[in-house]
């Protein structure tokens, strides 16, 4: 088994909660001292940095959220001097302001270690071609990947998203062996190269480091199938520092958080009670040395569980399950709660690929769901009896999973636009 830092990755819990706690009181000073806005929550609070003698002290520290973010633009939660930042990356927000996180060199060389050990644990060693199709710019997919490829040591085509064909060409005469991008990108990546005659044994690849949305262990498979690869998640955000936060192993049995760089608790979304290991709920992170933007507690909106079940890999840093929703994009459909991973668990295990659209709307104060599905090209049939029997059988098993009804309509292959960075999964016309 390989490791980028053995002595850090397979370090003991008592080891790594000592870590942890050094650094998070020197962190909880730096942002009182420096962050104003944070320090000024806490006093609303009640709680002043003296307070805050050990780990154990967390909870009585005030939540951050996106909204505050928009609150602080810019400046506001920014932790050091101006001029000692070197960089900024931006969500992909089309509405608003956008959050915006800072990076010190500092910074930047942490997060390039994460992702470093984010690829030596998908397999990746400095003789691998790291072909990165994450979109570069403001989104931190890109450089997140790009920045662990070069500290590993590895070939790396900075390809970014888009252009297809070339992306293609690169892969294949550089004989890319892992692919990193979004998984939707990696499907369709996956469908251009089988139409243009390539099988999984023609494709060189042989891992593929996929984040920045959700997607199902159907897709998972499906994507490792056609593409000849194993394929592992990868977590982050922009506000913590992008993909790296935390990392899938080779036992595939949830994402390694990098604890030594950032501290998780899972909390009850509605109430803010932390709640016990196992347990799912929203998942909480703080940044504990990051130092341009040192954020705290800061709610991801994520739900998922955490545990410290021994892992096979031999990585002992506690794991996050993959989130199965958003605790904010979780859409509440007649009371039901409802995740697009449900409907796309659905969808392919019916043999169906992950091109899909869910419609919500409200019709005289009654919500409605639409699923559009995109049919397999050998589905494709000019008899009616056949295509209503597939609706019928996927209107069933949404049906089954959700416990309300959905309409679904079945489109031509190649009609649901194709996406080349995150995918849009969700169209919610209602006016609430």
């Amino acid at each position: 088994m390989a490791y980028y830092q053995e002595e850090i990755e397979c370090a003991s819990p008592e080891t790594i909660k000592g870590i942890q706690e050094e650094k998070f009181l020197k962190q909880v000073r730096h942002v009182w001292d420096n962050v104003p806005y944070y320090r000024k929550k806490m006093e609303e609070k009640g709680v002043f940095v003296d307070d805050i003698k050990s780990m154990a002290d967390i909870s009585k520290l005030p939540f951050l959220s996106k909204a505050d973010l928009k609150v602080a633009y810019p400046y506001g939660l920014l932790g050091v001097p101006l001029s000692e930042c070197v960089r900024i990356h931006s969500t992909s927000g089309t509405t608003g302001k956008r959050v915006i996180a800072f990076y010190t060199k500092e910074d930047i060389d942490l997060w390039d270690t994460c992702c470093a050990r984010a690829i030596v644990a998908a397999g990746g060693t400095k003789d691998d071609v790291v072909h990165v199709a994450y979109g570069y710019g403001l989104f931190t997919g890109g450089a997140g990947l790009d920045g662990g490829s070069h500290k590993l040591g590895c070939l790396t085509v900075p390809v970014s998203s888009g252009n297809t064909e070339r992306q293609i060409l690169f892969m294949m005469d550089l004989k890319a062996t892992i692919l990193a991008c979004t998984p939707s990108y990696a499907a369709y990546l996956a469908e251009s190269l089988s139409e243009m005659g390539y099988g999984p044994d023609d494709i060189p690849l042989k891992a593929g480091i996929f984040g920045a949305e959700a997607w199902s262990e159907e897709m998972r498979r499906d994507i490792e199938a056609k593409l000849g690869i194993k394929a592992y998640d990868i977590y982050g955000l922009t506000e913590l520092s992008g993909p790296g936060v935390s990392f899938e192993c080779s036992a595939q049995g949830g994402m390694h958080i990098n604890e030594d760089h950032f501290y998780a608790e899972i909390i009850d979304p509605d109430t803010g009670e932390v709640l016990p290991e196992g347990e799912y709920g929203e998942l909480v992170f703080t940044a504990l040395d990051k130092k341009a933007f040192p954020l705290l507690r800061y709610r991801t909106r994520d739900i998922c569980r955490l545990t410290r079940e021994k892992c096979s890999c031999g990585r002992t840093f506690i794991r996050m399950a993959k989130p199965k929703g958003r605790s904010d994009d979780m859409l509440i459909i007649r009371g039901v709660n409802v995740f697009p991973s449900q409907i796309e668990t659905v969808l392919m295990k019916e043999g169906y690929a992950a091109n899909y659209q869910i419609i919500v709307d409200r019709v005289k104060n009654t919500d409605t769901l639409d699923v559009h599905v995109e049919l397999m090209p050998e589905m494709f049939t000019d008899s009616i009896s056949d295509i209503d029997e597939r609706r019928r059988a996927l209107e069933t098993g949404i049906h089954n999973i959700l416990g309300i009804k959905a309409k679904v309509t079945l489109v031509a292959p190649k009609t649901i636009q194709r996406s080349e960075g995150k995918a849009v999964r969700v169209i919610d016309k209602r006016k609430i």
